[in-house]
């Protein structure tokens, strides 16, 4: 599956480690084209290229999978910077970092972290209002999300290690917790964000979940932890096993979408008026979009956080009724990533203990079977049923 390269990094001035010289790590190169390759192992003591890296560095405990690292995989997002190491779910155990760094963070060496995703530059005036999601002079992201000019470097969480940039942003987590339910801090924050921010669930709502995959599941977990009235849930028929989850995690009915109409059964279970909020969860397929327009109540709120992938050009299968969405008054916001506050719910969550996450993740696989992992949570392994799947370079 994988062949072995050395291929030192190009953006990094690193120095050698007589600990471990070298560091493996997964490269995408192309669609569905993935190797095993070796890096130098970086030295974190600050001063630029004559003195070693500046940030920290992080050896890798664990890394999940969401449904974006597979439309990466598969080329449906396109090839813009590859090759590049993906992994944008890292959690570690902080093995170097720079007194500057460590004071920024609030952090030090020993401490287990987990990593947001971007890399924003702390100083621009959206990212001193809040919005550093938003900020434009970032300097990337971890996990294969980087403009080519960053090179190729440590920065991906399907690594044993990874570099983390200064002006990266890392939250504590219990090092109690075992590895594999700790890093699942970026679907429940997704949950957390997407259901509560973005959708404005709260005590009483009325909930529609398109999708229950980790996320779907996630955005039901947060729901009914704040008291929503009404949570539903839609899969497919290959989906039973996440559905009953779904059950599990709080929600009240669900919907096989392969054996009921789902606009039907909503307004049924809903006295004909549709729920306040839905989440669209789902990938590829625009359908979904149609029918949270049609199953949310007049002046009901919209979150679209599935990906639908790239448009090959020729026409769309579902056009949008922007009429419905004004006649409607809806409100209709698309869901991006994950924000801090949203990152330390979810790990307050984790750690909390109140929920039975272990259900939720299925797969631990090593960096040898990297692409046996996403294609397993792509549903293209026949038999297999994955959820939450977690990387760990130590197995």
């Amino acid at each position: 599956m994988f062949h072995i390269t050395r291929f030192p990094s190009r953006q990094v001035s690193y120095i050698v480690s007589p600990m471990a010289d070298m560091v493996r790590a997964v490269v995408q190169t192309g669609a569905r084209q993935m190797e095993l390759r070796e890096f130098p192992r970086p030295v974190i003591s600050g001063g630029g290229p004559g003195g070693g890296a500046d940030g920290a560095l992080l050896r890798v405990e664990a890394c999940g999978i969401c449904g974006s690292d597979v439309e990466q995989y598969k080329g449906s997002m396109g090839t813009r910077g590859l090759p590049m190491i993906p992994g944008h779910e890292p959690l570690g155990i902080i093995e170097e970092i720079t007194p500057e760094t460590a004071a920024r963070w609030g952090v030090s060496a020993g401490d287990r972290v987990a990593v947001e995703i971007l890399i924003p530059c702390r100083s621009c005036d959206l990212c001193l209002s809040g919005a550093y999601m938003q900020c434009k002079n970032r300097a990337g992201s971890h996990g294969g999300y980087n403009p080519p000019e960053r090179g190729l470097g440590l920065y991906g969480g399907y690594a044993e290690y990874m570099h983390l940039h200064p002006n990266s942003i890392v939250h504590p987590v219990d090092p109690s917790l075992p590895a594999e339910i700790a890093v699942m801090y970026n679907p429940l924050g997704a949950g957390v964000r997407w259901a509560l921010q973005y959708g404005g669930v709260h005590l009483g709502s009325s909930v529609l979940v398109l999708g229950a995959g980790q996320r779907g599941l996630a955005a039901i977990l947060a729901s009914k932890y704040v008291g929503a009235g009404l949570v539903i849930a839609t899969g497919l028929a290959k989906d039973a096993k996440k559905l009953e989850l779904a059950r599990e995690f709080g929600a009240d009915h669900v919907i096989n979408v392969e054996e009921e109409d789902t606009v039907a059964r909503v307004r049924e279970l809903t006295g004909g008026d549709g729920v306040d909020v839905v989440l669209d969860l789902t990938p590829h397929a625009l359908s979904p979009v149609i029918d949270a327009i049609d199953a949310v109540r007049w002046g009901g709120t919209i979150v679209l956080a599935g990906l639908k992938g790239r448009d090959d050009g020729g026409p769309r299968k579902t056009a949008i009724p922007t009429d419905v969405l004004i006649n409607k008054a809806l409100t209709v916001k698309g869901a991006f990533s994950v924000d801090a506050a949203a990152y330390t719910d979810a790990i307050k969550l984790i750690e909390s203990g109140k929920f039975p996450l272990e259900k939720m993740q299925t797969h631990k696989f090593g960096l040898d079977d990297v692409e046996h992992a996403i294609q397993l949570l792509a549903g293209e392994v026949p038999g297999a049923d994955g959820i939450h799947i977690a990387i760990m370079p130590g197995l």
